[in-house]
C-alpha cells in the first residue's frame, strides 16, 4: 500500500498529480490538458477579483469585501503551482518511506505505520469535510440570493459585459467552480505536507521501537543510525522546498483572521458564512503549527528514551553509535515558516495574537473615519 493514499487521490483530483496507472502517453496528454484547464480556471477567477481591487474598489467596505476571498484563490494558485514544480521530490520523499531503513518489518512496526496511516486519512477526510463545507455554504447561499438577481457569487472586474444570459450563467458558474476547486488545492496541499510530518513522527516512533533490540543485537544499531540521519534529512528537505509555501500560509492567515473580523463588525455581515471561513483558515495552520510541533517532541523523546538502554553493556564502538544518535538529537527536528519562526503552538498563539491586534488597529481606523464624517 501507497502511503498517502488518500491524499494523493485528492492530488490527482487537483490535476497535481497523474495517476500511476495512467502510462500511455495519450492519457497523460489528456491529464496534462486537464491540469492546464484547472489552473486557468483558479487564475482567471483570482486575476479578475484582483484587478477588481485595483480598478473598481474606492472604501473600505468594499475593499474587505473583495480581499478576504482573493487571499484565499491566492495562496490556491500559489499551491498548486507549488505542487506542480515540486512533483519529482514528492514522489523522491515518499519512496524513501517505502523502503529500507524506513520501510516496517516486524508486525509490531506494522502496526504503527498502520496507525499513522490511518490517523493520516481521519484528518485529511475531517480537515476535506470542514473546507468544502465551508466553501460549499457559500455556494448554496450564492444560488438562493445572488443567483435570482443576476449578480456573481463575488466582485470581480471582467472586460466584456456579463449581463446576457449565456454570458452571466458562464461567470457565475466559473466562480463557483474556482472556488470549490480552489477549496480543494487548500486541502491537496495542506493534507500532503502534515502527512508526510506526521510520517517522520511514525518513522521516530519505529526507531524508538527498534532501538529497544540493541541490546541483543548491536549490529543493527549502524542501521538505525542510518535511519535516525535519513529523518533529519527528510524534515530538511521537506522544510526546503516547502517553506515558501507555509510562511505565504502564515502571512495569509494573519490577514485573513483580521479582515474577517473586520467584516464580522459590519452590520449586515453573514456570521455564519464569515465564521465557518475564518474557522477553515485557522485550521490550516493550526494544523501545520500541531504537528510541527508535535514532530519536535517525538524527536526530544528519542534521544530520551536512548538513556533507558542498558548502554554501559555495549561494546565500544556501539557506544559510539548511540553517542552519534544523542549528539544528533541534542538539536530536535524542528519545522520552521521561512527558517526563522519555528511551527509549534507557541507561534500560532502568537498569530493569534497578531492579528487581533491588527484588527484593533483596523477598527480603530474606521472608528476614526466615522467620526470624521
Amino acid at each position: 500500500m501507497r502511503v498517502l493514499e488518500f491524499t494523493f487521490t485528492i492530488l490527482t483530483i487537483c490535476g497535481c498529480w497523474t495517476p500511476d496507472s495512467w502510462t500511455s502517453s495519450y492519457k497523460r496528454l489528456l491529464y496534462h490538458i486537464y491540469t492546464i484547464f484547472i489552473f486557468l480556471l483558479i487564475s482567471t477567477f483570482t486575476l479578475s477579483q484582483f484587478l477588481d481591487l485595483i480598478l473598481i474598489v474606492d472604501n473600505p467596505d468594499d475593499f474587505t469585501d473583495n480581499f478576504y476571498m482573493l487571499l484565499a484563490m491566492i495562496i490556491s494558485c500559489f499551491k498548486m503551482s507549488s505542487l506542480l514544480v515540486n512533483r519529482d521530490n514528492i514522489a523522491m520523499l515518499t519512496d524513501v518511506l517505502m523502503k529500507k531503513p524506513c520501510i516496517p518489518i516486524e508486525p509490531d512496526e506494522i502496526e504503527i505505520r498502520r496507525k499513522f496511516d490511518k490517523l493520516i486519512e481521519v484528518n485529511t477526510l475531517h480537515y476535506a469535510i470542514l473546507i468544502e463545507f465551508s466553501s460549499s455554504s457559500s455556494v448554496i447561499q450564492s444560488l438562493l440570493t445572488d443567483y435570482w438577481k443576476g449578480k456573481l457569487t463575488f466582485r470581480a472586474w471582467l472586460p466584456f459585459d456579463y449581463s446576457s444570459t449565456i454570458l452571466f450563467h458562464f461567470m457565475y458558474f466559473h466562480q463557483l467552480i474556482g472556488l470549490l476547486v480552489g477549496a480543494l488545492l487548500h486541502v491537496a496541499c495542506d493534507s500532503l505536507i502534515c502527512g508526510l510530518i506526521l510520517h517522520i513522527c511514525c518513522q521516530i516512533e519505529i526507531l524508538n521501537y527498534r532501538m529497544q533490540r540493541v541490546i541483543r543485537n548491536p549490529k543493527i544499531l549502524r542501521d538505525y543510525v542510518i535511519q535516525h540521519n535519513l529523518m533529519i534529512k527528510f524534515a530538511f528537505m521537506m522544510n526546503k522546498k516547502f517553506r515558501l509555501t507555509i510562511t505565504f500560509q502564515f502571512i495569509v492567515s494573519t490577514m485573513v483572521v483580521c479582515v474577517t473580523l473586520y467584516q464580522l463588525t459590519k452590520t449586515n455581515a453573514n456570521i455564519i458564512q464569515l465564521g465557518l471561513y475564518m474557522s477553515s483558515m485557522l485550521t490550516q495552520i493550526f494544523l501545520y503549527c500541531w504537528y510541527g510541533n508535535e514532530v519536535k517532541l517525538k524527536s526530544m523523546q528519542l534521544t530520551n528514551n536512548l538513556f533507558e538502554i542498558e548502554w554501559f553493556m555495549l561494546r565500544e564502538d556501539v557506544k559510539k553509535d548511540l553517542l552519534t544518535i544523542t549528539r544528533c538529537g541534542t538539536v530536535p527536528i524542528e519545522f520552521t515558516s521561512a527558517y526563522i519562526f519555528p511551527m509549534n503552538l507557541d507561534s500560532f498563539v502568537g498569530l493569534l495574537k497578531m492579528s487581533y491586534s491588527t484588527y484593533n488597529i483596523l477598527q480603530q481606523m474606521r472608528n476614526e473615519n466615522v467620526e470624521g464624517k
